[in-house]
């Protein structure tokens, strides 16, 4: 009776259509592509999340469609940024991470938090590059989950480092302390050696990333003494990469220094994430590899919002002060030579929410065309992220991922500062 009774329930459901949640969404103007010329007047039909045609205004809109009418506004693919951390404050200090309220469990509170500030600063993708293992996991479950809003999320949880290297968590604090943290809590992603690291890269994997994150160079923010260049050894950064090619990763590699850049380059890692002192040898290589350039502007932004005032150790100063006069100069030098390009911005060392003043930036400082810096902050970052078949143009078939802005970005950049609409999967984040 009971085998009946589920049949017949099956039937029944079978039968019974699924109701479709249609979206018409009207704007004076959509850009759909940033390497096509916008559209006029037109209207945006979303059913179930996607998009399945962007119309003429004059067109009919479907019976019981919810509609959404943002008047003149400019409506264009929702932008991306592939270098964020969701987790971190720009005001914390450097020894943030050992405070006692920083457990993983608030790491994700943080996490939900700055990706709904994100999402409303008109990113509907990001990559989070780096945090806490567990709650890098967490946030970007919870949010592609759809249980808190926020943009569509990568991770690359730990990210490795050599031994007291950028990501290393107990450079500059009390030795014992660093100890005994190592001791109750090893750090996978601190490795030594080719095989090592190749196991570090496993140990990553396991926890269910989507790339992989590798310090290639020393870093501008921690305390250490280790200076801007290299770290990891060549054989040390083929094995990274190899092992995580192997098991369909991407890598991208935070390098500062030139010769850790060439290095990077050279082991096949997919992007170079700011990428500040690289020279004519780099962006050749780069160019020829067809490896990406995230020049992360806004990060200088976050720097000079400490540097001099007591905030940062003598150490960060140091290499802080060694950045600020070329900023922008790698990012020319690499959009020159036709180096593919993605924005990223490392939010989290400024304050989140800001990540679209990276856009004008890349125009002033940088050289490029307010159309290519478009194409960056939409279809660049989609193919970086492996994603372009899911979103960075507005197209039948897609996520409906998408903002609506005061201007037209492809002639004025700061138009992207203007967010009066967001939608990501086919769901409002707000209308301001």
């Amino acid at each position: 009776m009971i085998k009946y009774l589920f049949t017949a329930i099956l039937s029944i459901t079978a039968l019974t259509p699924v109701h479709a949640e249609v979206i018409a969404i009207r704007a004076g103007r959509v850009i759909t592509d940033a390497y096509l010329p916008a559209r006029g007047a037109s209207t945006i039909i979303v059913e179930n999340g996607r998009i399945i045609a962007v119309n003429e205004a004059a067109a009919a809109i479907p019976a019981g469609a919810t509609v959404v009418d943002l008047g003149n506004r400019t409506v264009l693919p929702g932008l991306i940024d592939v270098h964020v951390h969701l987790g971190g404050y720009s005001d914390d200090p450097w020894y943030a991470s050992v405070a006692p309220k920083r457990t993983e469990e608030y790491a994700v509170a943080i996490g939900l938090s700055n990706a709904l500030i994100t999402a409303r600063a008109g990113f509907t993708s990001v990559r989070e590059v780096g945090g806490g293992a567990r709650a890098t996991i967490a946030v970007r479950d919870a949010v592609n989950d759809g249980l808190a809003p926020g943009p569509r999320i990568q991770t690359a949880g730990t990210s490795l480092s050599i031994i007291g290297g950028h990501a290393d968590s107990t450079v500059g604090i009390n030795p014992e302390i660093g100890d005994a943290l190592d001791k109750m809590y090893p750090q996978i992603g601190v490795c030594t050696g080719a095989e090592g690291c190749a196991a570090a890269v496993r140990q990553v994997a396991k926890t269910r990333v989507d790339l992989i994150k590798i310090v290639a160079t020393g870093g501008v923010l921690d305390d250490g003494k280790t200076g801007l260049e290299q770290h990891f050894t060549n054989a040390e950064m083929k094995s990274i990469v190899d092992t995580a090619h192997m098991l369909g990763l991407k890598v991208a590699a935070h390098a500062h220094g030139a010769r850790g850049i060439e290095a990077a380059i050279n082991a096949g890692v997919d992007s170079i994430e700011h990428g500040t002192f690289a020279d004519d040898t780099d962006i050749k290589l780069m160019k020829a590899k067809g490896t990406y350039m995230v020049a992360t502007l806004m990060a200088f932004e976050g720097l000079k919002e400490h540097l001099g005032k007591g905030f940062f150790t003598p150490n960060v100063e140091a290499k802080g002060l060694q950045t600020l006069s070329i900023q922008g100069k790698a990012l020319a030098a690499a959009y020159r030579a036709g180096v593919p390009i993605a924005l990223g911005t490392d939010a989290g060392v400024y304050k989140h929410g800001r990540n679209a003043e990276e856009l004008p930036m890349m125009v002033k400082l940088g050289g490029m065309s307010p159309k290519d810096a478009l194409y960056a902050a939409t279809m660049g970052g989609a193919k970086l992220m492996g994603i372009d078949g899911e979103t960075g143009t507005l197209v039948a078939g897609k996520s409906a991922d998408l903002i609506a802005v005061d201007g037209d970005p492809l002639t004025d950049p700061a138009a992207v500062l203007k967010i009066r609409y967001v939608m990501v999967k086919g769901k409002s984040i707000g209308l301001q």
